[in-house]
């Protein structure tokens, strides 16, 4: 198995010693000196608490770095969901941090999984179930930012309709549909319809 590329960034150097120490020598992961960071598969990034700083750092290394795991100390609810807006995949706490699970969860995110310990993740759905019925569903939005006409647009769209196909099934006027399409791309920085598809389908919306 090749071993995966790991960076751990640590905001005290006695983590980073624990950290580092714990998954060198294992045979899954290759940990990189910091010269050697933009290498990384994936990040590990060790905190006490999602501190503003902290939060600043995670999105500067979301830039730099695909896949990021947070090691925190604690974490709320509140610092939960600033880690996943900031691309965070996998979460361990702290005193869950042996160097099994941290290989578990390395290799999780390698491959594009989430991991994050049930009980914080039932939270976090919570939230969203919460977010979507108390702010978005009165406003006619999604989690994924598309109102439901949007979504029924692209879903035509997908299946190969044209403008005015699309107007006569909906019952719209082609302009209203052209409106549509074109709100949905300006507002969400999208190409063109295409694109759009894409990001419907990424997100599950469609």
């Amino acid at each position: 198995m090749q071993r995966i590329p790991v960076y751990v960034h640590a905001t005290d150097p006695i983590s980073w010693t624990g950290v580092t120490g714990q998954l060198t020598g294992r045979s899954e992961v290759r940990v990189l000196a910091q010269a050697d960071a933009a290498d990384a598969a994936v990040t590990l990034v060790v905190v006490d608490s999602l501190t503003p700083p902290v939060v600043q750092a995670l999105r500067r290394l979301r830039r730099e770095q695909n896949r990021l795991v947070l090691v925190p100390a604690t974490i709320d609810d509140a610092q939960l969901s600033a880690a996943v807006e900031c691309g965070v995949v996998g979460v361990v706490r702290r005193s869950e941090a042996s160097a099994g699970r941290l290989v578990e969860v390395i290799l999780s995110a390698a491959r594009g999984e989430g991991s994050v310990p049930a009980d914080l993740l039932g939270r976090l759905l919570n939230q969203m179930r919460r977010l979507q019925r108390e702010v978005l569903d009165p406003r006619g939005l999604s989690l994924g930012g598309l109102s439901s006409r949007e979504v029924d647009v692209l879903r035509l769209v997908a299946d190969g309709f044209e403008t005015r196909e699309i107007a006569v099934k909906l019952s719209y006027s082609e302009r209203t549909v052209k409106n549509v399409v074109h709100g949905m791309t300006t507002r969400l920085h999208l190409r063109n319809r295409a694109h759009a598809v894409a990001y419907a389908l990424r997100h599950d919306l469609i």
